[in-house]
């Protein structure tokens, strides 16, 4: 009987579905895996890096299920965002019917992956009785002052109409179309994630689950530094600028001030001063600037002809505008230590602005008016007064703490993360809560007049933005307050908003009366496995820790950070470059499932490299997996009689008569070992799919010839199969039935390594010399290093290499090695 992978497959998944194997419900007398993974666009359909990262889900829920967990293993879509838009107007089409319609065809793909979802949780973000939830999360940061509205620079992007997050913003371009960022003024909503930097930053040496990589890049973008906040005065101005800097040791080398073209105190420059036309040209020249332009390309500045003074000497020192000094770190303003600081050298280099040294490298003394490169290193203070001749490392606490006697300076702890900015100025999205009255001001939607929906009566028309502002019978409403007529906010929240939380959904889905169940969440949370993208380090899995820890703060969650564990994987590249469409070199994973099945796919795409590390899709590779499961299922159609009916019953290995014997029972369980560990421990997917190959050549080479024999088969071939079952459920649950075993596959027990039938009566124990083989011997089992050693010197080949040398040492493992060295 061959094996027709497609009626296997389509038999076990109308089985599943039809007898609801994979339901769950919080069960508090049971232990529990949450295992997710990021949850994917509705694009359209699966591609290949989608069937990589929810393979390794499944094979660890399937697994996890079988150590007997109780396991939450939901599905859902990330539904809103730009690309349904653009999508609908270019098909002529609504976002909302190409949304909808991507899910379901994508949601039959995963059924036929034979992934075991527990379905009745599924969510789509775009759909009311979600993005509700969204709306009610913002209004509870909105009451605790977290979501607030300003005007401010944002970044920009003209192809998509919209603003971007810092975040969203890669060297300069927008993350999704590549188009040139800019900045604008607009007045928006954020959201003040900079309340919770300290816990972000210090909670990330708690992350023992996550791979190092993304700790750092998580530290790097929060960015937390010690420093000193510090005003210079504007008497013109009668204003004062604020700096932060984390070199107060530099004061002293002070020559100018920079303010970044779009700081608040320009303005009230170009009303006072004759430059002002100079001044709004130059402003408009750097709003036009992308970031990574203006920070890393030409230095442009204008003098305003204001100044300000120095706290620490009380000299002025001029104000000028700088093409590189941004908004959005920092205050908008620094003190220029051109000496000190490299960007700043090559502004005064540039025009003509005094360089005054402050550090000296110990036994050297500078030149300002010659030095070539800034000293950012530790020295000794020089021009600094009283706090001359001290190293870097003293002078820094001094001078704070005398900048704070003196109250020059405040020491503070900065952070490089900003303010999360949330508005978009599109349609597909979640509608802000927000009405705007003219007696009252800014209002939020009462609650119960949650939610504020999406109008879906609304026309699409390429290069015309967003609808909303048009759609009167929408925007015009009623002031909760003074029931006077109101406008609604026609921004919508970013879609990072929606996947900040999505998690939580999944413990209690379908609630309308609450956001979750803290019953459910108390249970399920944290997420025990989390798999996903390392691209989104900087920014989903820091705003889903920020989110964790609000919610905690307001008593919905005990825990304080969503993911235990985090496994970040690799990407699928096929003739030396990802998969993309305009390369030509994608693979359809539904093509590839109709000529090899899923079990092939969903085998290859684990053992072909280890999760971390790209993928290289081979036809060659595919093919390897299916005449491997073929293999496996010859291996059982082709005995069946003999395992059938031999019986269920397992033999000790102490009834054992031959070493032949042995051996297989030792092969059979040193699998079940290397297996579970290779999973549960080491997340090693391709090295255990290697161990199953490995016992498969086994189970080929052993002929039983009697029952005991019979029954030995028969156990290897129940190992096989549990361990291949997370891998490939459909042909193991189908030969586990042709077995005669009444129970089911997602059921049954993994089973335990018995240690006992590890041991080995013999052992190869491999001689090298100054790390060369020159034997290898065959003795008992457990022997004494020194008899060990005793046996290995004793042996020709060995005792003539090393006689007449001496011997610098011996190190021997037993059962394994001996390794000595000489010198000769």
């Amino acid at each position: 009987m061959a094996y027709d992978f497609k009626a296997v497959e389509g038999k076990w998944q109308a089985k599943w579905e039809n007898e609801s194997t994979f339901h769950v419900e919080t069960d508090e007398s049971k232990p529990k895996f949450y295992c997710l993974e990021m949850f994917p666009y509705p694009s359209g359909a699966l591609h290949m890096g989608h069937v990589r990262n929810y393979s390794m889900g499944d094979m660890l829920t399937r697994f996890t299920r079988k150590k007997g967990f109780n396991v939450l293993y939901p599905m859902g879509f990330d539904a809103f965002g730009l690309p349904a838009e653009n999508a609908a107007i270019k098909s002529n089409t609504h976002p909302n019917k190409w949304t909808l319609g991507n899910i379901e065809y994508m949601t039959e793909q995963l059924k036929r992956m034979g992934y075991s979802y527990d379905w009745r949780r599924r969510v789509s973000t775009c759909l009311p009785d979600y993005y509700r939830w969204n709306q009610w999360i913002f209004l509870q940061m909105y009451k605790k002052g977290l979501a607030f509205r300003k005007m401010a620079p944002v970044n920009w992007c003209e192809e998509c109409s919209t603003v971007l997050a810092n975040e969203q913003v890669h060297d300069g371009r927008c993350w999704r179309c590549e188009t040139q960022v800019t900045k604008k003024n607009l007045e928006q909503w954020l959201l003040r994630i900079t309340d919770y930097a300290d816990d972000l930053y210090d909670e990330i040496d708690n992350l023992d689950g996550w791979p190092e990589r993304v700790r750092i890049m998580q530290r790097n973008w929060i960015g937390r530094s010690t420093g000193a906040r510090l005003s210079f005065e504007v008497p013109e101005l009668d204003a004062k600028i604020e700096t932060y800097t984390t070199r107060f040791d530099t004061i002293y080398g002070v020559t100018f001030i920079a303010l970044s073209p779009e700081h608040e105190l320009v303005q009230e420059m170009i009303k006072r001063v004759p430059l002002e036309k100079r001044i709004e040209q130059f402003v408009r020249k750097c709003s036009a600037q992308s970031s990574i332009e203006r920070a890393g390309g030409e230095k442009l500045g204008i003098d305003t002809g204001f100044s300000g003074i120095n706290p620490a000497t009380g000299e002025l020192v001029p104000i000028w505008l700088a093409n590189y000094v941004l908004m959005d770190y920092g205050t908008g303003a620094i003190m220029g230590v051109p000496a000190h600081d490299q960007r700043d050298l090559e502004f005064c280099r540039k025009f003509n602005i005094p360089v005054i040294p402050v550090i000296n490298p110990e036994g050297e003394i500078l030149d300002g008016d010659t030095m070539e490169e800034a000293f950012a290193d530790d020295g000794i203070v020089c021009n600094s007064g009283k706090f001359n001749g001290m190293r870097t490392a003293d002078a820094i606490p001094a001078m704070v703490k005398w900048g704070e006697e003196t109250r020059i300076c405040k020491a503070e702890v900065n952070f490089r993360l900003r303010d999360w900015l949330v508005s978009r100025q599109r349609y597909w999205g979640t509608p802000i809560p927000i009405v705007y009255c003219d007696k009252c001001g800014i209002v939020p939607v009462p609650e119960e007049q949650l939610p504020v929906e999406l109008p879906l009566d609304v026309q699409l028309i390429e290069g015309a933005g967003t609808p909303l502002p048009t759609a009167e019978n929408w925007l015009y409403t009623t002031c909760p307050l003074c029931n006077s007529r109101a406008r609604r906010e026609t921004d919508t929240l970013d879609t990072f908003f929606c996947s900040s939380w999505y998690f939580l959904r999944f413990c209690s889905p379908g609630r309308e009366d609450v956001v979750f169940d803290t019953r459910d969440t108390d249970y399920w949370m944290a997420v025990d496995q989390y798999i996903g993208g390392i691209e989104h380090a900087c920014m989903h899995l820091i705003y889903a820790r920020f989110f964790t820890k609000f919610l905690k703060d307001i008593g919905l969650l005990r825990v304080n950070e969503p993911f235990s564990n985090l496994l970040t994987q690799g990407m699928v590249i096929k003739d030396g470059a990802k998969m993309s469409k305009s390369l030509g070199n994608v693979v359809d994973p539904t093509e590839i499932v109709n000529r090899f099945g899923a079990d092939t796919v969903r085998l290859f795409i684990l053992f072909a490299a280890p999760p971390q590390n790209d993928l290289d899709w081979t036809e060659q590779g595919v093919e390897g997996a299916h005449r491997f499961l073929n293999r496996v299922w010859r291996a059982v159609e082709e005995n069946l009689d003999g395992l059938a009916g031999c019986g269920a019953d397992v033999i000790p290995v102490s009834e054992l008569k031959n070493s032949l014997q042995k051996d297989f029972k030792r092969k059979i369980h040193s699998t079940v070992f290397d297996v579970t560990r290779d999973i549960w421990e080491e997340k090693q997917f391709n090295t255990a799919v290697a161990r199953m190959m490995e016992l498969v050549n086994a189970i080929y080479a052993f002929k039983p010839a009697d029952p005991t024999e019979w029954k030995l088969m028969r156990e290897a071939v129940c190992v096989l199969l549990n361990c291949l079952f997370p891998f490939c459920p459909h042909i193991a649950s189908e030969l586990w039935q042709m077995l005669g075993n009444a129970t089911q596959l997602d059921f049954e027990p993994m089973p335990e390594c018995d240690t006992a039938a590890l041991e080995a009566e013999e052992a190869t124990i491999v001689v090298q010399i100054n790390g060369k083989v020159r034997a290898r011997l065959t003795l008992p089992s457990g022997l004494e290093k020194s008899e060990l050693e005793k046996i290995a010197m004793e042996h020709a080949n060995v005792a003539a290499r090393v006689e007449g040398k001496e011997i610098v040492k011996v190190v021997s493992v037993p059962d394994k090695l001996v390794n000595i060295v000489v010198k000769d």
